[in-house]
């Protein structure tokens, strides 16, 4: 078990990254340094713990002089290109890659890849 910021422990998934979560059934993977296996339900204490997830579509330096210059209607400019693949960060940990889509006028994101182990 790992423990958390807030001192919770939970279950560690680093070796398990794919593991379907649909039927019960299904899902059960043999943990062989522990010869016990795993479902979805063994997560259910964490699936209401709020995190706090990013899309980050580019990145700038930006002088505090002309940030207090900035208002609505202002371009900045990013350091990716459009159609580039923008991060995805969950509680500040890179976690995936994905793409900008638009769903019924609000804009969504993709994930495309995702990053096993989790970057800082």
């Amino acid at each position: 078990m790992a423990e958390n910021e807030d001192g919770i422990d939970l279950p560690d998934l680093t070796d398990d990254a794919n593991v379907p979560m649909n039927d019960e059934s299904d899902n059960a993977v043999a943990r062989e340094d522990e010869g016990e296996a795993r479902t979805a339900a063994d997560l259910e204490a964490v699936f209401d713990v709020p995190v706090n997830v990013s899309a980050v579509l580019g990145k700038t330096d930006v002088e505090i002089s002309d940030l207090l210059k900035l208002e609505p209607g202002t371009t900045v400019e990013l350091d990716r290109k459009v159609g580039e693949a923008i991060d995805i960060y969950v509680n500040n940990r890179l976690v995936a890659r994905g793409e900008v889509v638009i769903v019924e006028e609000q804009l969504g994101v993709t994930m495309t890849e995702i990053i096993k182990g989790g970057a800082h």
